[in-house]
């Protein structure tokens, strides 16, 4: 399955937001640094989904706020 997420990174607190049927907000306190945000989108989208890191793949969208990714189910 394919989704995009709208990142908003230097939150207060991590947060997965479904915002229509394959959008998600996904709210992260890491800033955009040496991928450490995206990186922390996959944990959180990985807790919000119930599966592995592994699974979940950035595959557009490493430096912009809208990001495409792929979770293997």
């Amino acid at each position: 399955m394919n989704i995009v997420v709208t990142a908003k990174t230097r939150a207060k607190k991590t947060n997965v937001e479904k915002i229509d049927d394959g959008h998600y907000r996904v709210s992260v306190k890491e800033m955009p640094v040496g991928g450490k945000a995206n990186g922390a989108i996959i944990g959180a989208l990985s807790e919000y989904f119930g599966v592995p890191k592994s699974h979940i793949t950035l595959r557009l969208g490493k430096t912009s706020k809208e990001k495409l990714f792929r979770i293997d189910t």
